[in-house]
């Protein structure tokens, strides 16, 4: 369509809508007061509604970040698009047909309404060739899973033809170009030149929370298909992996009127709990879950803190129980503080996962599994238990450093003492004691971000102070020495208080896949645990040479001199001597200086406490034993 929006029209449209209506779709909102609605801002984080909306002046403002405009504005702003788009968009909403002036400047090709455009030609393709004979092996893979027909039309499921490039001819047929196609990701390049992305797979289109496609997920079907078993749609203008949930489109209504929604993993594990009666079930795509997922549940759900935890709603994970299933589990632990919303973690029986668990067991049993939910920080404290050997003394000791940490996160104060006492019953220990790791311990294993000196940085720029160094080279020990350190003594290390932003959630990230400590595995896991933000610094740091001497001699001399050779043997025995020294040592400063650190608070609270108090003896006994824990790591 070439030409500039008439201007009359613009005013017109905007006249027309409900800017609730629209903004509705984006946030839940909710009435804020005689003229006017409220809900939780979509362009920053909070926890208290500021966002508010004047359906009856066409006008939204934030109280807390300061944004405000029309209804233009804001999907400007949500969507990342023009004004044109902006006004094509309400246009449709309120089926308005606008009327273009000549002699404006055409329409860019590939921008966002064509992108749109192009993804909905491509599902209707997709829906279309599912009934094709060539699909009869994807309908007998949905049929097998327990999707029919109608479940199938309910989620749009299509199928790609396995051809090099019948849906470029088809869509270029209807005059979408091969540059637009390819921005939306319906096309790839390669020495041939462009070619159909999706082939012979089964395809999910994937929406946006208002419904439009905005991308793809397709599965192998065919024994010669050597791609990945889920091929999505790549980074687009449209299409952001990490701000998307699979099924939200239509799952939203009942996830606002229900309070809670239920995060699974995959296409078919939304269908199978749709189908089933969780109609508030959504998944990622192709990511794990992150903050932006945080952000997008929050504003439909309504995650809004009014201070009883009775009212809030509920955020129920669904994991595999394989090691991507707890690797999941953790990285959504990471994120839970920024809920006010209740967590919980669901773990099908038998390893299944949602889907096979309705094919096989039936609705009633995927729906009956949603009533074993466990708190999410219950599961993580129990897998964290899990790396430890609670039949010693030691065992005990460092998995109740271990768990602390995570006790103190607890969202309902009201609950902590109770979770005390039953995860004391647990570990074999004294509800006391893991008190006293609690106050040890300092804050809860999520750290947020040092938003004033910034918590992400380069090995460089973490500083060069005396604690910053000890915390750095204690970490390092661990990522290139574990073994050397032993269990015991990192369950120490991790148990300490971290000053270092970027350093204390790296311990972060090595409590919560303690389970992996020493492994071959250990670093690996410890850099994905970290998130994409620190991983280059956790690289860097297990790169980083430990500082022992080692002595150089050329090679030459080495093969014509047998004493030089001796002498090397015996070098590389002291290197490995110092080596362990060394690590050894670093882990002792670090622990020795929380000793000390939580000594000393101990002694000001001593101060203050009445000679007749009975914590005043309690206090003394607790500065006695920390002494002692002090000086027994000189003989360790």
């Amino acid at each position: 369509m070439a030409g500039l929006i008439r201007k009359s029209d613009i005013d017109e449209v905007k006249q027309r809508a409900n800017i609730a209506d629209i903004v509705g779709q984006y946030v839940t909102l909710k009435r804020g007061g005689a003229d006017s609605l409220k809900g939780l801002c979509p362009f920053h984080d909070e926890k208290s509604p500021s966002f508010s909306v004047r359906p009856n002046v066409g006008m939204y403002k934030c109280f807390g970040c300061g944004e405000s405009g029309d209804v233009y504005k804001f999907l400007q702003q949500i969507d990342m698009m023009t004004f044109s788009e902006a006004v094509e968009k309400v246009a449709a909403t309120i089926n308005f047909s606008l009327t273009y002036e000549d002699g404006g400047p055409e329409r860019e090709s590939g921008n966002r309404s064509r992108l749109l455009e192009a993804n909905r030609a491509a599902e209707l393709y997709f829906v279309e060739h599912l009934s094709s004979p060539e699909a009869e092996f994807g309908r007998d893979f949905l049929t097998g899973r327990g999707f029919d027909r109608a479940a199938c039309e309910m989620f749009g499921v299509g199928y790609a033809p396995n051809s090099f490039d019948a849906l470029r001819k088809y869509l270029t047929a209807k005059k979408f170009t091969e540059v637009e196609l390819e921005s939306a990701g319906l096309l790839s390049r390669g020495e041939r030149g462009v070619y159909d992305r999706f082939r012979g797979r089964l395809v999910w289109p994937i929406h946006d929370v208002t419904g439009a496609t905005i991308g793809f997920g397709a599965r192998r079907l065919r024994d010669d298909d050597n791609g990945p078993k889920y091929l999505n749609t790549p980074e687009t203008p449209v299409y952001h992996k990490a701000k998307v949930l699979y099924g939200l489109d239509l799952a939203k209504r009942n996830i606002s009127k229900d309070r809670k929604v239920v995060v699974v993993e995959g296409y078919t594990d939304v269908m199978a709990c749709h189908l089933a009666g969780i109609t508030t079930a959504v998944a990622t795509c192709g990511t794990a879950f992150g903050g932006d997922h945080v952000s997008l549940i929050r504003r439909v759900l309504g995650d809004i803190d009014a201070g009883d935890s009775r009212s809030r709603g509920e955020v129920i994970f669904t994991f595999d129980p394989d090691e991507a299933g707890q690797k999941a589990a953790s990285k959504a632990f990471v994120e839970d503080s920024k809920f006010v919303a209740n967590t919980f973690v669901v773990v099908a029986p038998d390893g299944l996962d949602p889907s096979d668990l309705r094919q096989q067991r039936g609705d009633a049993a995927l729906a009956a599994i949603f009533e074993t939910k466990t708190p999410l920080f219950e599961f993580i404290i129990r897998r964290t238990i899990a790396g430890f050997d609670l039949s010693t003394v030691e065992g005990r000791v460092h998995a109740t450093r271990a768990v602390a940490p995570i006790i103190i996160g607890i969202k309902d104060r009201s609950m902590i003492d109770g979770y005390i006492r039953v995860v004391s019953g647990w570990l074999g220990v004294e509800p006391a004691d893991v008190r006293a790791a609690m106050r040890a311990g300092g804050s809860r294993v999520v750290v947020e971000v040092d938003k004033e000196h910034g918590a992400i940085g380069s090995f460089a720029s973490l500083g060069t102070d005396v604690n910053a160094k000890r915390e750095r080279d204690v970490i390092v020990a661990l990522l290139r020495y574990p073994e050397l350190i032993g269990l015991s003594r990192a369950g120490d290390i991790v148990a300490c208080h971290f000053t270092n932003p970027s350093l204390s959630r790296i311990r972060s990230a090595m409590v919560t896949v303690f389970s992996d400590f020493a492994s071959p595995n250990w670093i690996s896991r410890v850099i994905d645990e970290a998130g994409e933000e620190l991983r280059p610094l956790v690289s860097e740091l297990a790169m980083v040479d430990i500082p022992v001497r080692r002595v150089t001699i050329p090679k030459s001399r080495i093969e014509d001199d047998a004493a030089v050779i001796a002498r090397v043997a015996e070098e590389e025995r002291r290197t490995s001597v110092n080596i362990a020294t060394y690590v050894v040592d670093v882990a002792s400063a670090l622990i020795e200086a929380d000793i000390i650190r939580q000594r000393d608070e101990l002694h000001g609270v001593l101060q203050r406490t009445p000679d007749g108090d009975p914590e005043h003896g309690v206090l003394q006994q607790r500065i006695s034993e920390l002494e002692v824990r002090r000086r027994t790591l000189k003989v360790e």
